[in-house]
């Protein structure tokens, strides 16, 4: 039932998504939010009759070629319904012993998944080492290349074509890759668009190792950049499309995770040739990242399809045998299609006449899809400010500056990529139960504090203990950075855009990450020049304060929720979501944590959880009321408790209709 109140008994309402006149995403009822700003997340098919659903079930197969899982879908909608009334199912769809045990195997033990899910996730992963290696391939070379071709003077123009070199891919991610997304996902599909990107991470950076001028090596990087920025805009989608709701988060983050191991392996393997000739051991150091390319190229077609792709195509077979391999048993696949299907008719409209320019202009004028962008947008551009890239791109030459000769800066950034690999793997247990947004929020002002330090220590005589401290701190904001900025923004901009726009939404995402990481790679020489280390790493010190406010005002959790969901979460305007944190999540912080106030409450912002607990409660209450006067009036009676317990399932069905 849905309970929220009357609009006209509310003070304020969440406009219904869409722009106004042609409501993009059209729910059986209107999404509300109550006067303490409680928005319900509402499943699409709430409300409907089982009449109704069936009616809906069988249109849906006959339409999509599935007939043949007529009795399955049915099962699969009641199931999707009522996601936690299973058990209770009556009738021919009631639910066999195998189908509950599923259903309940899927909650006990949520890690246990198909093979062919994590193989998908571990290709995905291997492209995420190929983007992290070729990030790092520059830091050791930056000591070497700029000699051989003629641009290591202090010149100006020296340091800008050093900082191009540095920046190259992500000037063609941001440019050119980004933007290629979405229509080659549109033609390809997931599979497709990684496929042609791993060929762009191959072929340039083999030939990034031949270069002999600087024109070379520049034309190939910004190649290699097209690669990785289509890769980017792609893998996290096709790894969260693939993934469960429960544990998407910890899934997609292996992104980040793997990334980190990339960067991990690129460091070690410049450590590794750094003493070979020095006309050589920068070669080697550009042209390694080509090796993890390959096995992506081998592995990604034995990989499925993403089912959500193939039902934005209209491929509905081909979803289902694409879904079969990622989910443990047929009644999940039916449930997972079902209800994926149901809110892609609501999304139907924007899925009619419509083009990319069009879509494009929709990320900035269609109040959902707004939304997402802007919380994408703020995650996106706060791995930047935080400092992470100026490590990443010049770690080699920082080190170097505060007192290391070259090879013990070579071994300071391989420290600082093992650090950067590890700390890591704790957001695969924090990122669905902390959550996405609390992550963030804890470690952007660790990050700040220890990268404030790292450049304070800078001010120490040349020594020993001013080197061990710099190279101290800089590896205490990885530790920090790797569980939270790390792994948050592609799991999160993967995540919040609609199956609509998800391809130029995400594309969008990161090719403002990229633009401003080329940005930094340009500034930065001209950045630790003009303010010193201390004042370059105090500059992003206050750029991690300014994300931290952002972050706190912009972006909503979106853990354990279904993309479906999520629909529901942007449709609260952000004026009302940035209201409730400044009146109501604030002060609770502050009373809870600084004045320890143990009963201080927290009001929820959204009230789906809430409202699933009260009607479970409530049918629980009702249920025990009756089985309480049944079994009284056998004891009276003498009646069979059998003709007891059928009088007590027909009088449930009276209170809840046949659903119950």
């Amino acid at each position: 039932m849905d309970s929220s109140p009357d609009r006209s008994s509310m003070g304020t309402a969440v406009d219904p998504k869409g722009v106004a006149g042609s409501h993009i995403e059209q729910s059986p009822s209107n999404i509300e939010a109550n006067t303490n700003l409680q928005a319900k997340l509402k499943n699409p098919l709430e409300g409907l009759s089982r009449a109704e659903l069936f009616s809906r079930v069988d249109h849906f197969c006959e339409e999509k070629q599935l007939t043949e899982h007529l009795p399955l879908f049915r099962k699969g909608a009641l199931v999707a319904q009522s996601p936690d009334d299973y058990e209770t199912i009556s009738g021919p769809e009631a639910l066999d012993e195998e189908e509950k045990a599923a259903l309940r195997f899927e909650v006990e033990h949520k890690w246990r998944l198909p093979a062919r899910l994590f193989l998908t996730i571990a290709t995905c992963s291997i492209g995420a080492a190929v983007q992290g290696w070729d990030q790092t391939g520059t830091n050791g070379a930056n000591i070497f290349f700029p000699a051989y071709y003629g641009i290591d003077s202090d010149s100006a123009r020296d340091k800008i074509l050093v900082g191009l070199i540095n920046a190259g891919p992500y000037i063609g991610s941001a440019f050119i890759g980004c933007w290629l997304s979405d229509p080659i996902n549109n033609w390809l599909g997931r599979r497709g668009v990684i496929f042609v990107s791993a060929h762009f991470c191959i072929w340039p950076v083999i030939g990034s190792a031949f270069c002999h001028t600087w024109p070379q090596q520049l034309v190939c990087r910004l190649l290699m950049g097209i690669g990785m920025g289509v890769k980017a805009s792609t893998v996290p989608i096709y790894a969260a499309e693939n993934s469960p709701a429960s544990i998407r988060g910890a899934l997609v983050m292996s992104w980040q995770m793997w990334t980190a191991f990339g960067i991990f392996l690129g460091t070690a393997f410049n450590l590794a040739v750094f003493k070979t000739s020095e006309n050589i051991n920068w070669r080697l150091m550009l042209g390694a990242p080509f090796i993890p390319a390959v096995p992506l190229l081998l592995l990604i077609y034995i990989c499925p399809e993403s089912p959500r792709w193939y039902m934005k195509k209209n491929r509905y077979p081909q979803a289902w045998n694409s879904m079969i391999k990622l989910r443990n048993h047929p009644i999940q696949v039916a449930r997972d299609m079902f209800y994926i299907h149901s809110q892609l008719e609501i999304e139907h409209q924007l899925l009619n006449d419509s083009n990319y320019a069009k879509r494009f202009v929709e990320l900035f004028t269609v109040p959902r899809v707004r939304r997402a962008t802007l919380a994408a947008f703020t995650v996106m551009i706060a791995q930047q400010m935080c400092g992470i890239n100026i490590i990443a791109f010049y770690s080699t030459t920082i080190f170097e500056q505060s007192g290391y000769s070259k090879f013990q800066a070579m071994l300071c950034s391989f420290g600082f990529g093992l650090v950067n690999w590890l700390f890591a793997f704790p957001a695969f247990w924090t990122i669905d139960t902390f959550g996405r947004r609390s992550l963030l929020l804890f470690t952007f002002p660790q990050m700040m504090w220890t990268l404030l330090a790292a450049g304070l220590f800078t001010l120490l005589e040349e020594g020993t203990a001013r080197t061990a401290l710099v190279a101290l701190f800089v590896f205490l904001f990885a530790a920090f950075y790797s569980p939270g900025e790390g792994p948050v923004p592609f799991t999160y901009s993967a995540e919040v855009f609609p199956l609509s726009h998800r391809e130029v939404g995400m594309g969008f995402a990161v090719a403002t990450c990229l633009f401003w990481a080329s940005v930094l790679g340009i500034t930065f020489p001209f950045l630790l020049e003009s303010l010193g280390t201390v004042g370059a790493f105090g500059l992003y010190a206050g750029f991690n304060l300014v994300a931290f406010i952002a972050i706190f005002l912009f972006v909503p959790e979106t853990k354990q929720k279904t993309l479906e969901e999520l629909d529901y979460v942007f449709a609260v305007k952000t004026s009302d979501f940035m209201k409730y944190q400044c009146t109501k999540a604030l002060p609770w912080f502050i009373k809870r944590w600084v004045f320890w106030q143990r009963n201080a409450k927290l009001e929820p912002l959204y009230e789906f959880d809430r409202v699933k607990e009260a009607e479970r409660e409530r049918k629980a209450e009702e249920t025990g009321a009756v089985t309480t006067a049944a079994a009284a009036a056998t004891k009276a009676t003498g009646v069979d408790t059998s003709m007891a317990r059928a009088d007590e399932k027909k009088g449930l069905s009276q209170v809840h209709g046949p659903d119950a």
